[in-house]
């Protein structure tokens, strides 16, 4: 999960080096932490949320193959 949300924001970055997802894991829900570069917080956001929903929505594919709950968290 931690490899495709940080493949995702890279993609998404004009400065991929500053990409970092820190993976909380617990019994039944995965919290994955995002940071980017303050510059690159508004593409990884997008348009009213558009690009996050979509992140989350396919966070939230992946996880429910794998049984688990995984939320995604753009942090500043």
């Amino acid at each position: 999960m931690k490899e495709l949300i940080e493949y995702i924001a890279k993609s998404l970055v004009d400065k991929p080096e500053s990409v970092a997802v820190n993976e909380v894991a617990g019994e039944k829900t995965t919290v994955l932490e995002l940071r980017v570069a303050q510059e690159d917080i508004g593409k990884v956001i997008g348009r009213d949320g558009r690009t996050a929903r979509a992140m989350r929505t396919i966070l939230n594919a992946a996880g429910t193959k794998l049984g688990k709950r995984c939320v995604l968290e753009i942090l500043e």
